[in-house]
């Protein structure tokens, strides 16, 4: 009952609150089945000067994700080519222990990141995403730059998923049998249908789809520790041979100082686990459309720990275990893109003598592309939508259909997809590799947008008076000390990422497409503050009430039916509950 302590009557909360400004606006619309006493102002909407633009009629998203829909999306936006192609390059660049210590701390990383957001959105979950946070706790123009690099980000990564679709298809037909726009064409009509039916259809869709991500990957995992124990046909026994011989750690190529050089590889490789890892992030963005949004965020947060164990950590071990950095298999495989021949996976297995598995893997793959370019489409379209609704981008953008989609920023985000056709005129691998680079930066500087605004978030609950432990349904462990490591280190890895291209010759076009982003962030920042003399929130005067009232009626509803539904229960342990404590915590 703290938290709902804290929460009176819509009136008795404008009262005590401070007076705010312009900020007042970034306000968090979650159901409208409320009748809210609180009406404000928003001076960036032209729909009703009393009416918050995504609480207005026709600019509403629905609250239709359920908490398995939530928790399957959060896996699932991290699962993707990143693990089962990426590895290929980091493994045979920096070796088996290099590729162990960057994924773990990047995991960590990761782990923070998630955490700090799980504190702020099961506090108040925002439609808005991550500009509605920065913009309400931190600073309106950190709100827009954030949106706008995060925009950027799913608008470029949605059609680098397509080109990577029709690369995978390349593995069974040529591009001289059918040309790679065929199949960027079909994915991109089947996910914009997708996404077209509303987010409840979108949902279920992304559940099942990453249900068999789940299964793939575990299923992985679990024939490479057969083969690391002699399980496969060979009989052989490799345990951590190839950590012995070629070695743990591979040394970088154009370097002669070997203690340096196996620095270098180790260095280099901390970004393509970044790659590998970005989208843990984007289950942020579905909070405002879940039911019972404070028990399905604080669920999804508390297993992320867990995956990235089990599906990162496990998997890259097993990896280095079975294929050394220096296998010839691997090499060809690193000079390949997106399809099951570029997988480590699949080398393991080449080389344990089992038929047949790698056009399944391969088929695994393209489900993977498929679920990531539904889900990358579904992301950039709420983020346009959540800009809008904050008044940052012509109001256009938050009109919503009868379904609840924001139906003009959905035909936006897919006419950004038709990028993907420049695969037809130019060499696939070449485009994919190109928006590779651009999106790790982009992805870079929205976790350091989250941990700052996670900064002041703490500031402004500690000048409130609130105490985390008792008035919060979920709080992030080891903080602030997390949140500023996680900060560190991922600033270290975006001033650092492209270093190797001053090693032995300027590779300009990777110096570019590696840094672009970072001007873009600053300058919509910068140029936002200017334009609209925004100012930095005090932490006396962050918004911690606005709409409070309405999730803590939501939790108090959703623990009363639970508690009801114990008592049915009356101590036997039915199929809901035997799920919940079984498979449930992995899907």
């Amino acid at each position: 009952m703290g938290l709902l302590s804290r929460s009176s009557s819509s009136s008795d909360d404008l009262e005590k609150r401070p007076k705010f400004t312009k900020r007042d606006s970034q306000l968090s619309i979650h159901t409208q089945d409320y009748a809210l006493g609180i009406r404000k102002s928003n001076p960036y909407s032209n729909i009703d000067d009393l009416t918050p633009t995504a609480l207005a009629e026709g600019h509403q998203l629905k609250k239709d994700l359920k908490t398995r829909h939530i928790t399957m999306i959060a896996i699932g936006g991290a699962l993707g080519t990143g693990l089962l192609i990426g590895t290929t390059s980091a493994l045979a660049t920096a070796g088996p222990a290099s590729i162990l210590i960057a994924y773990s701390i990047v995991g960590l990383v990761v782990y923070f990141v998630m955490c700090c957001l799980g504190e702020m959105a099961s506090f108040i979950p925002l439609p808005e995403g991550f500009a509605g946070y920065a913009t309400r706790y931190c600073d309106e123009a950190l709100g827009f730059g954030v949106g706008i690099a995060y925009l950027c980000k799913y608008l470029i990564i949605a059609p680098n998923q397509l080109v990577a679709g029709s690369l995978v298809m390349q593995y069974w037909l040529s591009p001289a049998k059918v040309n790679p726009g065929v199949w960027i064409a079909i994915i991109l009509v089947i996910v914009i249908l997708i996404n077209l039916f509303g987010v409840k259809f979108f949902g279920e869709f992304e559940f099942w789809l990453s249900s068999l991500k789940v299964i793939t990957v575990l299923g992985l995992i679990i024939l490479l520790l057969c083969i690391m124990l002699g399980g496969s046909p060979t009989h052989d026994r490799i345990g951590f041979r190839y950590w012995q011989d070629p070695g743990a750690f591979a040394p970088y190529k154009k370097i002669d100082n070997k203690p340096l050089a196996k620095f270098v590889s180790f260095w280099s490789v901390m970004v393509t686990a970044v790659f590998a890892y970005l989208g843990t992030e984007l289950v942020g963005i579905t909070f405002g459309e879940a039911q019972n949004p404070r028990h399905t965020i604080k669920k999804a947060i508390r297993l992320t720990f867990y995956r990235i164990l089990i599906f990162y950590i496990c998997s890259v071990f097993l990896i280095g275990c079975c294929v050394a950095y220096n296998d010839p298999q691997l090499l060809a495989a690193k000079k390949s893109t997106a399809t099951a021949s570029a997988s480590p996976f699949v080398v393991a297995i080449k080389n344990a003598n089992i038929d047949g598995l790698p056009h399944v893997i391969n088929a695994c793959i393209l489900i993977f592309i498929f679920s990531a370019t539904n889900s990358d489409l579904y992301i950039a379209t709420r983020n346009l939508y959540g800009l809008s609704a904050n008044g940052m981008l012509p109001k256009i953008f938050s009109k919503t259909n009868k379904n609840g989609v924001p139906i003009y920023s959905l035909a936006f985000a897919a006419s950004f997809c038709l990028l993907a056709f420049m695969a037809c005129s130019s060499s696939s691998k070449e485009v994919f590799n190109y928006f590779v680079k651009v999106v790790s930066i982009l992805g870079l500087l929205t976790w350091i947008s989250i941990l700052v605004t996670y900064l002041y978030f703490l500031k402004a609950v500690k000048a409130q008076g609130y105490n985390r432990k008792r008035d919060f349904v979920y709080y992030a462990p080891l903080q602030p000390y997390g949140a500023w490591i996680a900060l560190f280190i991922c600033c270290l890895i975006a001033i650092t990422k492209n270093f190797t291209v001053f090693i032995h010759g300027f590779e300009y076009k990777s110096f570019i497409t590696g840094y672009i982003g970072i001007p873009i962030y600053l300058i919509a920042i910068f140029g936002w503050k200017i334009i609209k003399k925004t100012k930095t929130v005090k932490p006396e005067e962050a918004d911690l009430v606005t709409y409070k009232d309405v999730i803590d009626a939501e939790t108090e509803e959703f623990e009363r039916l639970e508690a009801e539904k114990v008592a049915e229960r009356n101590g036997k342990k039915d199929a809901s509950w035997w799920y919940d404590h079984s498979i449930g915590y992995v899907f």
